[in-house]
């Protein structure tokens, strides 16, 4: 699953991404040897933020992250997801780890003209698709992707449970 989403957000070097649901830090490093190659100068590199709702888990991925040489790729913030990052927007890319019930609009407002937003969409546990969202031309375009499973996004604009 995570080279598929890889793979649908056409990531390159350079690339500023918002990662939501940081987990263990292993997808967002993943991406950061994307973004960010060791062997481009460090000028060019991208950078990933991360956020997670759970405290607990923004410190793992953190220690992950760091341990895996990653630290100066990727930033881990705790928070909403839901509610995006917007410190550092505007993002080329975007990746939702947890399924939402809709597409949540801060995260489409903080996508780049150009941009790429992936994420599951649909209920809690069943029924959702994996949607990649273009932002062209000030017009926001929906592709399926196919059918997933994700643990729900939860927040603002996520569910509350």
């Amino acid at each position: 699953m995570v080279s598929i989403m890889n793979e649908a957000l056409k990531l390159e070097v350079g690339h500023n991404v918002l990662e939501v649901g940081a987990g263990s830090g292993w997808h967002a490093s993943t991406i950061a040897e994307i973004v960010a190659p060791t062997n481009t100068p460090k000028e060019r590199w991208g950078h990933i933020y991360t956020i997670e709702v759970v405290p607990e888990l923004a410190e793992f991925a953190r220690k992950n992250i760091e341990k895996a040489g990653y630290g100066d790729r990727v930033t881990v913030v705790c928070g909403d997801g839901s509610r995006g990052y917007l410190e550092r927007a505007p993002y080329d890319r975007i990746l939702v780890t947890a399924a939402a019930p809709s597409v949540p609009q801060p995260l489409i407002e903080q996508l780049k003209e150009g941009g790429i937003l992936v994420i599951p969409v649909g209920g809690i546990y069943l029924h959702q698709m994996l949607v990649r969202v273009r932002k062209r031309d000030g017009r926001i375009v929906e592709e399926n992707l196919g059918g997933v499973a994700f643990v729900p996004l939860v927040g603002r604009y996520g569910y509350k449970l």
